[in-house]
């Protein structure tokens, strides 16, 4: 028997609109600072090449391993999903 799927069905959509809220929220910081928005933005840029670079290194590691394709997905995004997660509740915290 097939294992089933135990993920909650909107978990990419949750992630989704958690990237939107921290998207807008660095924008506002920007808008409201812009003296430090240049260097900000760079480092903004810097984080999310980082991210994606790494996701690549895994998803390719995962491929060679010959994991399924939805593994292979998991681990390409999991770094992006770290990062959002801590820059969401970084600007929680204010």
């Amino acid at each position: 028997m097939a294992r089933r799927n135990t993920a909650h069905p909107f978990a990419a959509y949750a992630w989704l609109a958690e990237a939107g809220w921290v998207f807008a929220m660095h924008s506002a910081q920007l808008w409201a600072n812009p003296a430090k928005a240049t260097a900000r933005l760079a480092a903004l840029g810097a984080e999310k090449q980082k991210a994606f670079a790494e996701g690549s290194m895994k998803a390719s590691l995962a491929t060679l391993r010959g994991a399924k394709p939805n593994s292979i997905v998991n681990a390409a995004m999991a770094p992006a999903r770290v990062r959002v997660r801590a820059n969401a509740k970084k600007l929680r915290k204010g």
